[in-house]
């Protein structure tokens, strides 16, 4: 089958046209369209494309069209978006992708979801995750996948794999994600799309992520541009300021200052990157060399010890969080949680948390020390410049839970290598589609920077942007 026999998009000659979320809001704000016709055109759009993309879990359609009639103030005042669903939402269930959960609606927002719509948009729905978020792959055991509208054969990532997919295809052009391991980057990098993990506590941080031991949850959005993007994370500051960072504030060009950027092509020890990715990350350095920018190779941000005893103990982590899962669901997820119903990944991630429950101690110990070593690793550079996985992106069924946790687990290993570092330590990073694969899949390159230091990121995607334009699905070859 061929790439474009695969391709899925909703783009048309309607209310939204082609425009990003900051066109939308500028449409609506002139007059040009209204909220109720952008709202009508992406419920158009999604009705047109999801039965092959599968990427909403709830719709929530007649209420968005009675919001869209009075819509709230905010940068983004009427623009339609959605909400993943592992994030409470007034009045809908939050299923968090799994048959374990007999959810029923929710009775408030989560404190995540007000600060995500006091920009203005109006929610849709429910995007699809993989159960909990676990996985790196939006997949099930027994439903049907979520789908890469860039082909349809392929994973559109994970865990925020189907807000990524609804708004790489056009249905939307902003949507909630968020990111535990890696779940903000992973589907922007498979769908083509902007992808900014913030520095933890940038934004509200989830109930459940602030009980953690170590909160590695930051929420966000997946975009089109990075001007939606920056002018998201201008908005949220807007609603809350955060004493212990400084702010970001809007951020809406290149800046002027030449930096020191460091490549890093290598991933975790015995992980190999493929030949493609790195293809990437050299063309992506060789832009910003070209743009002026000091660019020198670094290889790996912490020493090998360090990176393996970090690989040992997010894998721990990880098991953790499924052995909680399964422990102690019905208490978190409430009385009709089902243990027996979770898929493989849950259920092989508390097997292995069992049998090395004895290194929890010293893992959250090191886990928590690592931000002091993230920061350090910047001492000589301002950004790092980096794959955001280890290979391309998969076809579906390699990461399917179906195959049972002892083939999946290293399958998982072997693709999420860089992502998860920024989760533990806080640091900000971002995902931009800068690269391709010989077939035309999008390959997405990593910027991380210094905790709070978003500023600087954002002003080098936009510069990467204008130097070497984002490809569209819509306009792909």
């Amino acid at each position: 089958m061929t790439i474009e026999a695969s391709r899925v998009h909703a783009f048309t000659d309607d209310a939204l046209g082609d425009l990003d979320a900051t066109g939308v809001a500028a449409a609506i704000a002139s007059g040009d369209i209204s909220s109720t016709e952008a709202v009508n055109a992406a419920i158009a759009r999604a009705e047109a494309v999801n039965d092959r993309l599968n990427a909403i879990q709830t719709p929530d359609f007649d209420r968005a069209r009675g919001f869209a009639r009075s819509p709230g103030a905010g940068v983004f005042a009427g623009v339609p978006t959605f909400v993943k669903d592992n994030t409470d939402v007034a009045g809908l269930p939050t299923d968090q992708g799994s048959l374990a959960i007999n959810a029923t609606p929710a009775p408030r927002n989560a404190g995540f979801t007000d600060q995500f719509l006091s920009t203005g948009m109006i929610n849709l729905g429910k995007s699809t995750l993989p159960e909990f978020g676990f996985n790196a792959s939006t997949e099930y055991e027994t439903l049907p996948p979520t789908r890469n509208p860039w082909h349809t054969g392929h994973s559109s990532g994970a865990s925020s794999g189907g807000s990524a997919a609804l708004v790489a295809a056009g249905v939307v052009p902003i949507a909630h994600a968020n990111d535990g391991g890696g779940s903000i980057r992973i589907p922007a990098a498979a769908c083509g799309l902007v992808g900014l993990k913030m520095t933890r506590g940038r934004e509200i941080i989830d109930a459940h992520a602030a009980d953690l031991p170590v909160n590695i949850i930051s929420n966000g959005v997946v975009t089109r541009s990075v001007r939606d993007t920056a002018t998201f994370v201008a908005q949220i500051e807007r609603y809350r300021s955060v004493e212990h960072l400084a702010p970001v504030g809007l951020v809406e060009g290149p800046g002027t200052r030449r930096l020191r950027i460091g490549v890093v092509d290598r991933s975790l020890p015995d992980t190999p990157v493929d030949a493609e990715t790195q293809a990437a990350v050299r063309e992506t350095a060789r832009v910003l060399a070209d743009l002026g920018h000091d660019v020198t190779e670094i290889g790996l941000p912490l020493s090998e010890k360090d990176l393996e005893a970090f690989r040992q103990d997010f894998e721990h982590y990880w098991a953790l969080m499924g052995f909680s899962i399964q422990k102690f669901g019905k208490r978190v997820m409430g009385p009709g949680f089902d243990p027996t119903k979770t898929d493989a990944l849950t259920q092989g991630l508390s097997r292995m948390f069992i049998r090395h429950f004895w290194r929890t101690p010293q893992a959250i110990w090191r886990l928590r020390q690592s931000e002091a070593k993230h920061h350090r690793a910047f001492a000589d550079v301002d950004l790092m410049v980096s794959p955001v996985v280890a290979h391309t992106t998969p076809e579906i069924g390699h990461l399917s839970p179906a195959n049972g946790f002892d083939v999946l687990f290293p399958r998982l290993l072997a693709y999420v290598s860089f992502t998860p570092l920024n989760n533990a330590t806080g640091g900000p990073a971002i995902s931009l589609p800068t690269g391709r694969t010989s077939t035309g899949l999008p390959i997405g390159v990593q910027l991380a920077a210094d905790h709070g230091d978003e500023a600087t990121m954002l002003e080098v995607a936009f510069e990467l942007e204008a130097a070497a334009p984002f490809r569209r699905i819509q306009d792909a070859d």
